[in-house]
């Protein structure tokens, strides 16, 4: 019996040890679980719901969003009936007077150029009863209303949840009959604005990639005193503003700057390269910028290979480029995969560099997300393009993990 309730009290000792051990565990770790809640996880969810959300439209105006409802399924579509005609005029009527028009006005702006300042006369002009029936006092105000795209716009908008936004940022939209159609070529700026942000984005880390992939070797393979010497040298653009380095580079990068002056100097050019305001400005900046984002990851790999596995291909016979292609690289592959992945993902989000050295041509997704938000108000197309940014994010990473896996890496 004495051997049993030992045994008993032992293993409730351990039951609370290792309670107490979780949650110990669970303490330390619950700021960061709270922390990335709230400033990441919380706005990602905000951005994906705001992408969808197609606004104040079924609160302001419930009985016309309703009516239009089966308008919109069917197949061939006319101007609605009376019905939604005396709908939208009550409501209309209501709207003005407490005060709920001009947001719905501005959601309507975005389906429709001109949509604001119609529902505004409309609203100032709308008599108390009809004269005859709401249809012909309407069209009576503005002939406009006698128009399919006008009410196709007001259905677009009368459902909770809309594709629009997305089909937007990939430069389609929906016709009048709900049809899923090209943009005008005159208007489609998010699929090139995008296709240049990729563009950019791969050319930076590339140049990143061929910049720290030597450096990186470099350091490993120095003694740690003086690789720790140099590591301050790849870490010391962290002591700066981003804005003074992007700042300092058009300082640098002007006709008349050191980059100019020094290439006259030495007979390489006759007259001052145009570098900045343009293309290659963005991404010798950027460059500069990103370049120990892809030192470090590749340094760190690089520092963990053994020094001896390069010694033992040579001595095998091996010459050093075919021992370092066949045994080094491979090993080297994971922190230049995370070193790209790293790289690529920041410079798409990037907005300062590009605004202030790049030109009208040079602007990335970024700024034209700030405009949206900042200038225009429209959250949703804002937020869908940011939606498209976390899809080829979330890509990325997925290709990531397929190709370098947790397996490791095979010498070939």
């Amino acid at each position: 019996m004495m051997v049993a309730d030992e045994t008993r009290n032992l293993r409730a000792s351990l039951r609370r040890a290792e309670r107490r051990r979780t949650l110990r565990g669970l303490g330390l770790t619950l700021p960061l679980i709270l922390f990335t809640l709230v400033f990441f996880i919380v706005p990602i969810a905000g951005m994906l719901v705001k992408s969808v959300q197609n606004g104040p439209m079924p609160d302001i105006l419930p009985q016309t969003s309703a009516l239009l409802q089966p308008w919109r399924a069917s197949a061939e579509r006319g101007v609605p009936d009376e019905a939604v005609f005396a709908a939208f005029a009550g409501e209309l009527r209501t709207a003005s007077q407490e005060r709920t028009l001009p947001e719905l006005a501005t959601r309507l702006n975005f389906e429709n150029a001109g949509y604001r300042s119609l529902l505004m006369a409309t609203a100032r002009r709308l008599p108390e009863a009809p004269t005859g029936t709401w249809r012909e006092t309407l069209t009576g105000i503005n002939p406009q209303w006698g128009e399919v795209a006008i009410w196709a716009a007001l259905g677009r908008a009368s459902t909770r949840v809309t594709d629009n936004y997305l089909l937007a940022a990939l430069d389609h939209r929906r016709d009048d009959n709900d049809r899923i159609q090209a943009t005008d070529p005159s208007r489609a700026v998010y699929v090139a604005s995008l296709l240049r942000t990729l563009e950019i984005s791969g050319i930076v880390t590339l140049l990143c990639l061929l910049l720290a992939y030597p450096l990186a070797y470099r350091l490993a393979t120095l003694p740690e005193s003086t690789a720790n010497l140099l590591m301050i040298l790849v870490l010391l653009p962290f002591w700066t503003s981003l804005l003074v380095r992007t700042a300092s580079w058009l300082v640098i990068l002007q006709r008349e700057g050191p980059l100019n002056d020094a290439l006259r100097w030495l007979g390489l050019i006759s007259q001052p390269l145009e570098l900045v305001f343009n293309r290659p400005g963005v991404i010798i900046a950027m460059t500069h910028v990103l370049l120990p984002f892809m030192v470090l990851p590749i340094y760190s790999v690089m520092k963990g290979i053994p020094p001896n596995y390069m010694r033992a291909a040579t001595s095998l016979g091996a010459p050093f480029f075919t021992a370092f292609r066949r045994v080094y690289f491979p090993l080297s592959l994971p922190g230049v995969t995370a070193g790209c992945l790293l790289v690529f993902i920041l410079a798409i989000g990037y907005y300062i560099t590009p605004l202030l050295i790049g030109g009208a041509n040079d602007q990335m997704v970024s700024s034209l997300i700030s405009f949206l938000a900042l200038q225009t108000l429209n959250w949703g197309l804002a937020a869908a393009l940011g939606t498209v940014l976390l899809v080829i994010t979330v890509a990325l990473y997925f290709v990531y993990s397929r190709v370098v896996g947790t397996d490791g890496v095979k010498l070939g």
